[in-house]
C-alpha cells in the first residue's frame, strides 16, 4: 500500500492560476465532475487558501455536490458543463457557480428540512444550503440552461445572519 505524496502532482503545479477568477468546461461525466472539484481546490490553494483550510474544504465539498447534480440530472449528451470560481476584489466572498444546459430542470431554491427517508436523492442542495452563506438558481449566461450558485465568506464567521 502506498500512502499519497504530499507534493502536488506535477501537471496542476505548472497550471498557471488568474487572481479572481477561474472558469473552464467539464465532461458530463462523473470524471468530470472530480476533476472540477480537484482544480477547484487547486485554485483556492493558489489563492492561500490551504487544502486542508476550512475555505477550501467548504468550497470543495460545495462544488463537488454541484457538479455531481449538473452531471446527474442537468446532463444534456454532447454538452459539457461549466465551472466558475470567483473571488471579490477584497477577498472576502468566494462565489462558485456550475452551469449545465439542460433548461427544464431546475433545483427548487427552498430545499426540504426533512428529506424523504427513503429516497435515495435529494440530499445534495441541502448539504449545499447547509455550508453556503448563500446560494441560488439563475438562467446561464451564454446559452440555454441554468446555474447554481453558492457563496462562502472567506472568514470563519461568515456573514451576520446568515444560516450555519
Amino acid at each position: 500500500m502506498h500512502s499519497p505524496s504530499p507534493q502536488r502532482p506535477r501537471l496542476l503545479s505548472l497550471l498557471p492560476m488568474p487572481s479572481t477568477e477561474f472558469a473552464m468546461a467539464f465532461t458530463s461525466t462523473p470524471r468530470g465532475a472530480r476533476l472540477a472539484r480537484l482544480f477547484v481546490a487547486h485554485c483556492l490553494d493558489s489563492w492561500g487558501h490551504p487544502h486542508t483550510g476550512h475555505v477550501n474544504e467548504t468550497l470543495s465539498l460545495i462544488t463537488a455536490e454541484l457538479c455531481a447534480n449538473a452531471v446527474q440530472h442537468g446532463r444534456v449528451p454532447g454538452r459539457d458543463f461549466h465551472v466558475r470560481l470567483a473571488a471579490e476584489a477584497d477577498g472576502g466572498w468566494l462565489r462558485v457557480e456550475v452551469s449545465d444546459t439542460r433548461t427544464e430542470r431546475r433545483p427548487a431554491t427552498t430545499v426540504p428540512t426533512d428529506p424523504d427517508t427513503e429516497s435515495e436523492s435529494g440530499r445534495g442542495l441541502l448539504l449545499v444550503a447547509a455550508l453556503a452563506d448563500d446560494w441560488g438558481v439563475t438562467d446561464r449566461r451564454h446559452g440555454p440552461g441554468k446555474t447554481v450558485w453558492a457563496v462562502v465568506s472567506t472568514a470563519l464567521g461568515g456573514r451576520p445572519g446568515a444560516p450555519r
